[in-house]
C-alpha cells in the first residue's frame, strides 16, 4: 500500500468508526428519534464486526445520550437534536437591572439556565489572549472563569480575561455574580462593545473541559476565542468558551 493510502487509512479502534458513522446518521436526521437502530446482525455485516464490536459501539452511543435500549433488545434514537446557539443573541449588553442576556436566552428556549462561578483571579494569561490584548511578556489580566448550565446539565465552559486596568476596584475582581453580567458593567463604565472577533475551532477537550462539561468520552469540543472591541478598538474583554461538539452547533447569519 502506498504511504499516501497508509496515511489515510482510518486507524481508530472499529468500535469508534461504527459509533462515528451511526452518530452522523443520527445527528444529520437519517435516523429519526423513536427510531429503532439496525439490528446486531444488520449491524455486524455492515461493518463487518462481531457482536462484541457492536455492542461496543453502541455502548458509546448511549454514553453520549444519543440511543437508549439494553442487550438483547431494540435500540432506539433518544429525542434529541443539537442544540442551535446564535451568538448574536447574547452579544449586546443587558438593559439596566435585567439579568444577564444569556439567562434571558435559556429562559425563552424554555430551559432554566443557571451560571457557576468557579474563580476570579489576576492571572498571566494564555499566550494568544496576551496577543489580543497587546499584553507585554509577563503582564497579567484578569480572569472570570464559569460553567454555563441548562437544567442542571454542563452546556459550557468559560474563561473571560480582562485589562487589568478596567477591572481592578470594580465588581469584575470579586468573586459575586454580576448584575446583568460584565459586558453591561463595562458598557455602563463606558466602554460598550462596538466589535466583535469570534474564532471557532474544534479540539480535543482538555482535562479541564472534559470534567466541567462532564464529556462521556473525548468527543471534540467547540472552541470560541472572541475579542470584544470597544471604541478605538481598543480591545475590552478575551473569552474562551467550549461547548460539547456532540450536543451544540453555531449559527451566524450574514446580510
Amino acid at each position: 500500500m502506498p504511504k499516501a493510502e497508509q496515511d489515510a487509512y482510518d486507524r481508530r479502534p472499529l468500535h469508534e468508526r461504527i459509533a462515528a458513522d451511526l452518530r452522523d446518521e443520527i445527528m444529520s436526521g437519517d435516523l429519526q428519534p423513536g427510531a429503532s437502530l439496525p439490528s446486531t446482525q444488520r449491524l455486524k455485516d455492515r461493518f463487518e464486526a462481531s457482536n462484541a464490536t457492536v455492542q461496543k459501539a453502541l455502548q458509546v452511543l448511549k454514553d453520549e445520550r444519543l440511543v437508549i435500549g439494553r442487550a438483547g433488545a431494540s435500540v432506539t434514537v433518544r429525542e434529541h437534536r443539537q442544540e442551535t446557539i446564535r451568538p448574536a443573541d447574547t452579544g449586546q449588553p443587558a438593559p439596566p437591572g435585567e439579568q444577564y442576556s444569556w439567562l434571558t436566552v435559556a429562559n425563552g428556549r424554555g430551559k432554566r439556565g443557571n451560571i457557576e462561578l468557579l474563580e476570579v483571579a489576576e492571572v498571566q494569561p494564555p499566550a494568544d489572549v496576551a496577543v489580543a490584548f497587546g499584553l507585554s511578556e509577563g503582564a497579567t489580566a484578569v480572569m472570570r472563569s464559569q460553567v454555563l448550565s441548562y437544567d442542571d446539565v454542563p452546556v459550557e465552559l468559560v474563561k473571560s480575561y480582562y485589562p487589568v486596568e478596567l477591572a481592578r476596584g470594580t465588581a469584575m475582581t470579586e468573586r459575586r455574580k454580576i448584575r446583568g453580567g460584565t459586558p453591561a458593567l463595562l458598557a455602563g463604565m463606558g466602554y460598550p462593545p462596538r466589535h466583535t472577533v469570534d474564532r471557532v475551532s474544534a479540539r480535543v477537550p482538555t482535562q479541564e473541559q472534559f470534567e466541567a462539561l462532564q464529556l462521556p468520552s473525548d468527543l471534540p469540543v467547540l472552541r470560541t476565542f472572541r475579542v470584544v472591541y470597544s471604541d478605538d478598538q481598543r480591545p475590552i474583554e478575551v473569552t474562551v468558551m467550549a461547548k460539547a461538539g456532540h450536543l451544540y452547533e453555531l449559527q451566524y447569519e450574514f446580510v
